[in-house]
């Protein structure tokens, strides 16, 4: 199986059918694992799924995007009480070696109302396509990442961002440059500033590319997941899941 299969299966044992026996086939024993709540290893997830079945949860897969052994999932929870609200949107992402899962991170956060365009935090294009881009989108969203997130160097943000189109999921933020100039102002004007420091994980196919990024929010550390559409060689479409990074885990491994 591909690492993608591999991944929806055990996320199915898990979160759909409820079948310790069948996650446990995919899972290795020494599962590391990064959301800050849960132990290392296979064994807390299986002993976990019980409960999840009692809970009553659903999940929605939004999206789907691998690379090589990393798989991530836009997803979200319903009847999530037991992750820690009723519904969570989330990016989980996954790697895969030996045929089994062997590290998962992800980053959570309750549905909000729509946006000020009236986009929700899932919507919008699924569709994988421009396979034959995948390095380039890759390597235009990591610019931007590293250009405008990480250095502040936003003079040059229409190298990397469409003037034409940008439509934006972030619960807080308009489509286009104009929205996204209206919402960083508004913080600043509250004293709050938005600060990228390492970009830890990216993932890209065809017209999608994802981020995993470290980084503050005003004081607090914080986890900023990312996705990006590409057309044409510039963003077009953005959606995130923004996390606070707890200074005490269930483990040892740390956000990233």
């Amino acid at each position: 199986m591909t690492p993608t299969e591999i991944v929806l299966n055990t996320f199915a044992a898990i979160f759909i059918n409820f079948d310790p026996q069948a996650a446990e086939t995919s899972l290795a024993p020494d599962y590391i694992q990064h959301s800050p709540a849960v132990p290392n290893g296979a064994a807390p997830i299986l002993g976990f799924i019980p409960a999840l079945k009692e809970s009553g949860i659903s999940v929605t897969t939004h999206r789907t995007i691998s690379e090589d052994n990393l798989v991530v999932l836009h997803n979200t929870y319903d009847n999530a009480a037991l992750l820690g609200a009723d519904t969570l949107v989330a990016f989980d992402v996954f790697r895969v070696d030996g045929g089994k899962v062997v590290e998962h991170w992800d980053n959570l956060t309750p549905v909000t109302a729509p946006n000020p365009s009236g986009r929700s935090q899932t919507d919008g294009v699924a569709e994988i396509t421009d396979l034959a881009e995948t390095a380039a989108n890759k390597a235009l969203v990591t610019g931007f990442v590293e250009t405008i997130l990480m250095n502040g160097q936003v003079d040059q943000i229409t190298d990397f961002i469409s003037t034409e189109t940008y439509i934006q999921h972030n619960s807080n933020i308009a489509d286009g440059l104009d929205g996204l100039g209206a919402a960083l102002g508004a913080m600043a004007e509250q004293g709050i500033s938005m600060v990228y420091t390492d970009l830890n994980i990216v993932v890209a196919e065809g017209n999608f590319v994802f981020t995993a990024s470290a980084g503050k929010l005003g004081d607090t550390p914080t986890a900023f997941f990312d996705l990006f559409r590409v057309e044409n060689n510039r963003i077009v479409e953005h959606w995130d899941v923004v996390s606070d990074i707890p200074a005490e885990m269930a483990h040892d491994n740390g956000k990233f």
